[in-house]
């Protein structure tokens, strides 16, 4: 494992073990541009505190607030982001892409 992901994981031990609801986002899929490799992590707390990255902040705040609900509800969500060539070229990528985020409770 990566050493930041070793982090993440050390992290999100933590929260649990002082009794913090947390979540867990995982990039599973991409098309085209994506920031972030699949298998890259987001782990989040209940106040909403969060390690790791899946995009480079573009989509931070919508994971993280799914996140929430998955705490909520102990109901896993897949999400799905998406962005045109035209708006990639606004925000500096080369391309447009897709990419689909798992987010998972954490028992």
């Amino acid at each position: 494992m990566h050493p930041d992901t070793d982090s993440l994981f050390e992290t999100l031990q933590q929260w649990r073990a002082a009794g913090k609801a947390a979540a867990l986002a995982t990039v599973v899929s991409t098309w085209g541009s994506s920031p972030r490799p699949e298998g890259s992590h987001l782990a989040v707390d209940e106040a909403g505190h969060f390690v790791g990255s899946v995009s480079g902040g573009c989509i931070e705040g919508a994971v993280i607030e799914a996140a929430a609900q998955v705490m909520a509800s102990g109901r896993p969500r897949l999400l799905e982001f998406g962005v045109s060539d035209e708006q990639a070229w606004h925000v500096g990528l080369a391309c447009g892409g897709r990419v689909q985020v798992f987010v998972e409770p954490v028992e």
